[in-house]
């Protein structure tokens, strides 16, 4: 009879409702047992002790409460959308980072087959005395060369193919679960706000429970997955041939940025505390602390390497020659292929261009750089000398003219930098060298 009463008074007075043990009107709330009280049950030994408030007052305090909340979960539901559009981006970089990749590995196979049988045939010339056999080993060595390298391709192809499926079941299993919590958390903002919005009594029921489930919610982490990089499927070792290949770059001071200080060598620059007075040039150029060096390239082979170990952030790789453009000064895109360097805390990140792309690999601390150059045949790879690996390659390039090796250091910001690069010496030639690196144009 008492719950009849109370659903018929509640329909014409919302706000009123008597308590069934004592049929008084309700006015206060048990915060400890969370239950409405009438006055009897308030002076009842069960309630001794107990905090209790005024039906207001405890409404008053909840929706405070609800409202501080949904304010907290409308925050971390905008955190949980911002990591999973994140999430959905790296799937979409990764796979382009795979092909990129993928493309690297083939290409940088093909160099080496093609430099080992240059290789072969420097070797051949270098035969005094005819060997009527040697045509036959030769093709025999090849087949072998060839076998092995479609073996080491295929291998790293297959753990870079394994690794692209790994991380992409870690990003998807990533988003199921941002996507769980995004809607948890949807609903319980949805549902505390209608509670804030109901009269006092709604807002009291399942008060404590709520606030309960939205602090689980609150608690629980929002984080990204965490994927492997493709570093363990770079290809390491480098050809025989690069070492002969390995030609002395000396740079051009008319080319140089007035912050660089050239030493008197040619073959270093670092970066000066106040910018040098540098007569105007042609080829001077108005972008960053570069400069070019003397060497030009218009057909062959060529590798070079540069000593980065002082150096911070720096560029490498080759121009366009501004003297083939004559009034014209290198603009800062379109004429450049480089690898940038820069050193974060203790690890290095890479950045390619053009275009602008970040590398898909992570190292430790870079000592020195191989730069090899191929014209012909439109490629350019960039190598960590000190752990014989592949960083970048760029492949299918067309060259339309002459190329200069360029190189240049980042102008720090109103702080004082001590970087620097040196150009390295290649090294003394052996009894048994079998090939000068190719003429180039100076």
């Amino acid at each position: 009879m008492t719950k009849r009463l109370n659903s018929q008074i509640r329909h014409i007075f919302p706000e009123d409702v008597y308590c069934e043990k004592h049929l008084g009107l309700v006015q206060l709330f048990c915060a400890d047992d969370q239950v409405l009280l009438c006055g009897q049950c308030f002076h009842s030994q069960e309630h001794q002790n107990h905090v209790v408030w005024g039906i207001q007052e405890a409404a008053g305090v909840y929706r405070k409460l609800f409202q501080e909340i949904v304010n907290r979960l409308k925050e971390k539901l905008e955190v949980a959308k911002s990591i999973l559009a994140d999430e959905r981006e790296r799937m979409v970089l990764i796979q382009g980072e795979e092909q990129d990749f993928k493309k690297m590995i083939e290409s940088e196979y093909r160099i080496r087959f093609r430099l080992m049988v240059e290789e072969m045939n420097f070797r051949s010339l270098q035969q005094c005395v005819p060997n009527p056999n040697l045509r036959g080993e030769r093709l025999n060595q090849l087949l072998t060369f060839a076998t092995v390298l479609k073996g080491q391709s295929q291998e790293t192809l297959q753990r870079l193919n394994d690794l692209g499926r790994e991380n992409m079941s870690k990003l998807k299993e990533s988003e199921i679960r941002l996507l769980g919590q995004i809607c948890n958390l949807q609903k319980m903002t949805a549902k505390l706000e209608k509670k804030c919005g109901k009269y006092t009594l709604t807002v009291l029921q399942n008060a404590r429970s709520s606030l309960k489930r939205s602090e689980s919610l609150l608690l629980q982490c929002l984080e990204c997955a965490q994927i492997t990089d493709l570093s363990s499927c770079r290809v390491t070792g480098m050809s025989r041939m690069l070492q002969v290949l390995q030609r002395a770059v000396t740079l051009d001071p008319k080319t140089a940025h007035p912050s660089l200080i050239l030493s008197e060598d040619l073959r270093s620059i670092y970066l000066g505390s106040a910018h040098q007075d540098v007569p105007g040039s042609p080829g001077q150029f108005v972008f960053g602390a570069t400069v070019l060096g003397v060497e030009i390239f218009t057909s062959g082979r060529h590798y070079w390497e540069v000593d980065v170990e002082k150096a911070i952030s720096w560029q490498l790789g080759v121009s366009e020659d501004p003297a083939s453009r004559p009034g014209d000064l290198p603009t800062a895109l379109g004429n450049k292929i480089l690898l940038m360097g820069s050193l974060m805390g203790t690890t290095y990140t890479f950045w390619a261009s053009p275009p602008l792309k970040r590398v898909a690999l992570r190292a430790e601390q870079m000592y020195r750089i191989g730069v090899f150059l191929d014209w012909e045949y439109g490629q350019m790879s960039f190598y960590d000398v000190t752990n014989r690996s592949l960083i970048y390659n760029f492949s299918s390039l067309t060259f339309q003219g002459a190329l200069r090796p360029i190189f240049s250091l980042c102008i720090p910001s109103g702080v004082t930098n001590s970087d620097s690069l040196s150009l390295c010496l290649p090294p003394a030639p052996s009894c048994d060298a079998t090939v000068n690196p190719q003429p180039s144009s100076a």
